[in-house]
């Protein structure tokens, strides 16, 4: 595969106002991906754009949208709306392009562009390339004539609709009421959509990061900082705080003690209900390497599987397609639903944590622990540039060692990160004290190679 010069694992992302996070290079994506996906020129063309809440997206919007009208494409603005909701949204409303404009649970002075297909789907990473090699070569000749300019349009119910989508995906024989939410929205592009949604289905709803000023999304709140959602949960007495990360395709869930649930325990709450109910599609889930090995074994117990992917919901997304899974997911909380959306969404995965709460009238400490977690430890090891540490003999042979002392009862994988020069050392098993020696003797032989 060629190189990638913009697009990494997730859409472009960097620092906001630095390459290649700058107005000139939003305005050639805008040029090129509008010169590529203007497909049938008998038509007029729709892109609709979404974004978050970071100070940024007020320069990186306008210049989308000038990239996208040079090229003749109509352009539907959204505003702060989260990024699974631009998914759906680019499906329903028949775009040839959607686009949100976010970097995630990355602090405000970042920022990101993805892009979705008329499908709903993340690009290939072929598109993504394709994409990049029109952005390189002049994009003069595909200008269109004066009278053949984009217009530009605000959709100003668009929170609205996906307020009425999120909704239906809650059973409709249940609601809410009763119960006390705590939702922190992490400053980020949930922050009128997702306390509405709990709202409207009869919980009362204490509402957290829901004051965004440009500068404060996933700022000391968000699922990437649960300690708001719990003190808030702790203060108000409340029977589950959900915590969303600033685009909202992730999320954090502590029960009415305030104790933290991770990805892992989500997924097996609602696989283990969708199983019951004979909901549940493709014999089981899809989940990443990095998923602890006792969602595995829950997932055994009950006669279904657990496959994994390389880490990235675009991994686990593709092996759900393929294999015809409608659950899967990440440990971080990147929980994929594909029988409501194409790409992960916190809040309808909530929701259906939600709905397992008030079917079997438990509280959410008793869901809570699905499964007994294996001890698992993760070390980060930085190597120089140009170093190799992986094809290293030694390091090579203290991972051989390491996989025999487990003996079956447990996992190790050493595997270089795709974003840093770091390679990442993680090992499981029964044993703790075992797993924590051959975790220390795999990075010490890292450390010496790189």
């Amino acid at each position: 595969m060629s190189k990638r010069t913009y697009f990494g694992t997730d859409g472009i992302r960097g620092q906001a106002n630095s390459h290649p996070m700058t107005a000139e290079v939003a305005l050639r994506v805008g040029m090129a991906a509008g010169k590529l996906f203007r497909r049938d020129h008998g038509r007029r063309h729709l892109v609709v754009i979404g974004k978050d809440t970071r100070l940024s997206g007020y320069m990186i919007e306008p210049a989308l949208v000038a990239g996208f009208t040079s090229m003749g494409m109509d352009v539907r603005l959204f505003g702060p709306l989260p990024t699974p909701a631009v998914a759906m949204m680019t499906r329903s409303m028949r775009a040839d392009l959607g686009v949100m404009i976010s970097a995630s649970h990355n602090a405000y002075t970042d920022n990101g562009i993805k892009l979705f297909g008329p499908d709903g789907y993340k690009l290939s990473d072929a598109r993504e390339l394709e994409i990049e090699a029109h952005m390189d070569e002049g994009l003069q000749e595909g200008l269109v004539a004066p009278a053949d300019l984009g217009r530009v349009r605000r959709i100003d119910d668009a929170q609205a609709r996906y307020i009425e989508i999120a909704k239906a995906t809650f059973p409709r024989q249940m609601n809410l009421a009763g119960l006390r939410i705590v939702i922190d929205c992490a400053n980020g592009a949930a922050y009128k959509v997702a306390p509405e949604v709990l709202y409207e289905l009869g919980a009362e709803v204490i509402k957290v990061g829901v004051d965004p000023n440009g500068c404060n999304i996933n700022a000391e709140c968000g699922s990437t900082y649960p300690d708001a959602m719990v003190a808030a949960v702790r203060e108000y007495r409340a029977d589950i705080g959900i915590a969303l990360d600033g685009d909202a395709d992730r999320l954090a869930i502590c029960d009415e003690n305030g104790q933290v649930v991770d990805g892992d325990q989500i997924m097996a709450t609602i696989a283990g209900a969708w199983a019951a109910e004979d909901r549940l599609s493709g014999g089981g889930i899809v989940a990443t390497v990095m998923s602890n090995l006792g969602l595995e074994r829950f997932m055994t117990a009950r006669g279904l599987t657990l496959e994994r992917t390389p880490v990235g919901d675009r991994s686990v997304m593709e092996r759900m397609r393929g294999g015809g899974f409608n659950l899967g997911g990440e440990q971080s909380g990147h929980v994929i639903l594909s029988d409501f959306s194409t790409t992960g969404d916190g809040l309808i995965a909530a929701l259906q944590v939600l709905a397992v709460m008030v079917q079997t009238q438990r509280p959410m400490s008793a869901l809570a622990r699905q499964f007994e977690p294996v001890p698992q430890r993760l070390e980060n090891v930085r190597f120089n540039k140009g170093a190799e540490p992986l094809k290293n003999a030694t390091v090579m042979a203290a991972i051989a060692q390491a996989e025999a002392s487990l003996n079956g009862a447990g996992r190790i994988l050493v595997r270089a990160s795709g974003t840093e020069p770091l390679i990442r050392v993680m090992a499981e098993g029964d044993d703790e004290a075992l797993v924590a020696r051959l975790v220390m003797d795999v990075v010490g032989a890292v450390r010496a190679a790189a």
